[in-house]
């Protein structure tokens, strides 16, 4: 079926803007939306669709793009659509239009260049060929290239796996286990959930498969204090409050009162009563000094470049820059090292990012080790043997989408050290308990 030929003014029009890298593009594409509301879903589906083809692959259009003549953008545009659509839907090409389009689809992309074949900036490709070898490197980059699945997370408060894939079959929606991930399901299609009963009575939520491991491998468990530091919209502390099976006290702590507010439905809908979103001002606020050394489990999935993510934002790898890594590795040490207080004795912090890079992932965790002689690291394969998940790892977790067809995650577990106890009148006393209303008073 042909798109209409407003539908290539439509996306020329807005990839104009997006490609100025001001604002990530889903928000720039949700405000173009909402001020085109005649457009139906077929029609801002397929402009979403050839927006991010143009994103996955810049690097390779704009060559080719500007090699031929006439506007641009508006080439940009064919190629992206044609990408995403097919050449065939495209209408309202020219002749010369339709005749360049025909022979920019039949290079065999496999013979170009590597960095142009990555559609990579340089400055990201030269850090993964140091980080991985061109090999490796090649292979992630055609997965970052790739549309990412469609991942849920079967809320088991509400129904078992075997259940939701049942009722989406009667949708019908084709879904599979996801491999490593017990409450996952893989969608075969992208289907609109918002209106579905499933969705709406919190039986499923979105997430993707290596998002549902970190919440898995934190281990949280029945009666259990919990942290989710960095909470954001959610997704993590909805999973780990299913974890603890509605019970103990979970608090969500995020800086972003807007983030926050977009949990609450989402809690609503799930169920969960012991989930508690906090606002905080920054990793040494007051609020969390009054927890210090109080909390089982701490999970920090810390701020960071988001490259992990490229499938679903290609336009991350365009709007990030190699200073904005430099400075992002400061605030993580710190917000771990501000989250680390929290843990008590026998309790686990857990990193995580989305993010495959070392400077944000290794360099941190090794840091951590080293300034906290308190804590030790736990291994990554004890971590998921203890979790029964079968997935081999070293004492890292490391998700990459070519190998584990997940968003790209990076995660390390330490265990802080049981506290010393302390003697006052000849009477032993747990050391968390002598220093708490002196922590409570900072």
């Amino acid at each position: 079926m042909r798109l209409p030929p407003a539908i290539l003014a439509n996306a020329e029009e807005v990839l104009r803007e997006i490609l100025r890298f001001t604002a990530p593009a889903d928000s720039t594409l949700s405000r173009y939306f909402r001020d085109h509301p005649r457009l139906g879903s077929r029609e801002r589906g397929a402009v979403a669709e050839g927006i991010y083809a143009v994103l996955r692959n810049k690097s390779f259009f704009t060559d080719f793009a500007e090699a031929g003549s006439g506007p641009t953008m508006r080439r940009l545009t064919i190629l992206g659509l044609a990408e995403a659509m097919g050449a065939d839907s495209l209408g309202g090409l020219t002749e010369e239009e339709t005749e360049w389009l025909s022979r920019i689809t039949q290079i065999d992309r496999t013979l170009m260049q590597p960095m142009m074949r990555a559609n990579l900036p340089k400055w990201l490709f030269d850090k993964l060929i140091a980080q991985y070898g061109e090999a490796e490197t090649m292979l992630l980059a055609d997965a970052l290239n790739a549309p990412a699945p469609l991942d849920l997370r079967v809320n088991s408060l509400k129904a078992t796996r075997e259940e939701v894939m049942a009722a989406l079959a009667e949708a019908p929606v084709l879904s599979t286990p996801t491999p490593y991930a017990p409450l996952g399901l893989r969608v075969l299609k992208k289907p609109s959930l918002q209106n579905m009963p499933l969705f709406q009575s919190g039986a499923i939520e979105v997430q993707d498969e290596g998002s549902q491991l970190l919440s898995q491998i934190v281990g949280a468990k029945r009666g259990e204090m919990v942290v989710d530091f960095c909470a954001g919209a959610g997704g993590k502390t909805l999973a780990l409050g299913a974890l603890m099976r509605n019970t103990g006290r979970l608090y969500a702590f995020d800086v972003s009162e807007k983030r926050l507010a977009k949990l609450k439905p989402r809690m609503a809908r799930s169920g969960l009563s012991n989930v508690h979103p906090v606002q905080i001002a920054h990793e040494r606020d007051a609020k969390i000094k009054r927890l210090a050394g109080k909390i089982d489990r701490v999970l920090v999935d810390a701020p960071c470049s988001g490259l992990g993510t490229l499938r679903r934002n290609p336009d991350v790898k365009w709007r990030q820059q190699p200073q904005s890594i430099v400075e992002l590795q400061a605030k993580q040490a710190a917000i771990l090292d501000g989250a680390a207080r929290l843990v008590k004795g026998g309790g686990r912090l857990v990193y995580a990012t989305c993010s495959f890079l070392n400077e944000e992932n290794d360099q941190i965790a090794e840091q951590f080790l080293a300034a906290h002689a308190d804590f030790t690291l736990v291994p990554m394969s004890q971590v998921l043997a203890e979790q029964k998940i079968e997935l081999e790892m070293g004492d890292y977790l490391k998700l990459l989408p070519h190998r584990h067809h997940t968003d790209g995650f990076f995660a390390a577990v330490f265990e802080r050290k049981a506290m010393p106890k302390k003697v006052y009148a000849d009477k032993p006393v747990d050391a968390d308990a002598a220093d708490a209303p002196a922590d409570a008073a900072e």
